[in-house]
C-alpha cells in the first residue's frame, strides 16, 4: 500500500514534467545518418536519385547529394531550413517549386544507462534522447538508487561528471537539468550518491563494448 502511495504522488510529477519537457522542445535539427525525402511537386523523375529514389542520406560531413542541384550542407537545419534551401536551389531551374522535405529515418545513439535500474545495459535509439527517456528505457531506478546524485558521464569521459537531483527536477520540474544525451554518454545510478569509475564503469562498459562490436 505504501508503494502504491508512493508512485500516485510521484505519478503526476513526471507525468507534468513530460509535458512540460515536450512543450518546450525545439524543433529538432537535422544530423549526420538522418535519411530524408525530398519531393518535387510535378517533377518526380527530374529530382530523384537512381539508386536511391528520392530518400537521401546525410553524410557524416553533414551534407547531402541533391540530384541536379548539387551538394547541400544539411547538418544543423531545422526541415523548414532545409525546404527553403532545397526550393532556393531548384528554384533557379523551375518556377515556384513545390518542395516536401520529410524525416524517414533518424540517426542512431548508443547510450548506457547503468547502476540502480530496472535493466541495466546498452541502448540503441533513435534520435536525440534525455536523461528521464534514458531512466525510463531501462525500466526506472530501483528502491536503492539515491535519486540525489544521478551521473552523466559524457562520451565514457571519467572526468568532471554531470550530477543531477533527480528528486528536486520531479519535484520543481527543473526541466534544464533533463540533459540531452549524446553517443557514449553513460548514466550511472548507485545506491550511496558515490562513484567509483574503476569499480563500478570501466569493468561494465568493458564487457558491453566486447559483446556489442562482437556482433558488428
Amino acid at each position: 500500500m505504501k508503494k502504491f502511495l508512493i508512485f500516485a504522488l510521484l505519478l503526476p510529477l513526471w507525468t507534468t514534467c513530460f509535458m512540460a519537457d515536450v512543450e518546450s522542445a525545439p524543433e529538432y535539427r537535422l544530423l549526420p545518418g538522418d535519411v530524408v525525402t525530398v519531393s518535387v511537386w510535378g517533377y518526380a523523375d527530374q529530382f530523384q536519385s537512381k539508386d536511391a529514389g528520392n530518400e537521401l542520406l546525410i553524410r557524416p560531413d553533414g551534407a547531402m547529394s541533391f540530384p541536379i542541384v548539387g551538394e547541400i550542407q544539411a547538418s544543423g537545419l531545422t526541415v523548414t531550413e532545409l525546404t527553403d534551401r532545397i526550393t532556393a536551389g531548384v528554384g533557379e531551374y523551375i518556377v515556384n517549386p513545390k518542395v516536401s522535405v520529410n524525416v524517414v529515418r533518424f540517426h542512431t545513439i548508443r547510450i548506457y544507462v547503468l547502476g540502480e535500474v530496472v535493466k541495466p545495459g546498452m541502448y540503441e535509439v533513435e534520435k536525440q534522447h534525455n536523461l528521464l527517456d534514458a531512466i525510463g528505457m531501462a525500466g526506472g531506478q530501483t528502491k536503492d538508487a539515491a535519486k540525489k546524485k544521478v551521473m552523466i558521464l559524457r562520451n565514457g569521459q571519467t572526468e568532471h561528471p554531470i550530477t543531477v537531483n533527480l528528486l528536486k527536477m520531479l519535484k520543481d520540474g527543473d526541466m534544464s537539468q533533463n540533459h540531452v544525451l549524446n553517443d557514449g554518454d553513460v548514466v550511472y545510478l548507485s545506491s550511496n550518491g558515490r562513484l567509483d569509475i574503476a569499480r563500478d564503469i570501466l569493468p561494465y562498459l568493458s564487457g558491453l563494448y566486447y559483446a556489442t562490436h562482437l556482433h558488428d
